[in-house]
């Protein structure tokens, strides 16, 4: 069960929190697009319901997900929280360990999984999808 917010503010804050559509990946995704890929947004991860893929491009089978720092543990960016400290602990283990199960999922199904931390830069990104998406299958 959800514990209740430690405040107003923080409550107003968590809900405006982005799911999907963040300024990372609306960003990428220009560039991308830019250059000439086409691709599918919020996918699901076949055979996983309730996953989704932030950016897939499924006939090169390349995978894309552009993890915020706080709900995914960036080892650079991550805080802690100081209310309710052992619910968030356990619900962003949880974020980690479900990043890692479909990591896992779509590997084992041959796609290439790129993720991504939210303060990576934009243009080095979309580089790197774009060579794993035109990589010769060979």
């Amino acid at each position: 069960m959800r514990p209740a917010p430690s405040s107003p503010s923080v409550a107003s804050r968590m809900r405006k929190q982005a799911r999907k559509d963040t300024a990372p990946e609306l960003a990428v995704r220009r560039l991308l697009h830019r250059r000439g890929l086409r691709y599918r947004v919020n996918s699901p991860v076949p055979g996983m319901s309730r996953r989704t893929m932030d950016i897939s491009f499924s006939h090169a089978k390349v995978a894309v997900f552009m993890d915020g720092c706080f709900w995914h543990g960036c080892p650079e960016h991550a805080t802690e929280p100081k209310s309710n400290a052992a619910w968030w602990r356990a619900k962003l283990d949880r974020n980690m360990e479900r990043d890692e199960e479909t990591t896992h999922h779509l590997v084992a199904q041959g796609w290439t999984v790129l993720r991504f931390w939210e303060h990576e830069t934009v243009s080095e990104v979309a580089e790197t999808i774009i060579e794993a998406v035109r990589k010769d299958p060979a």
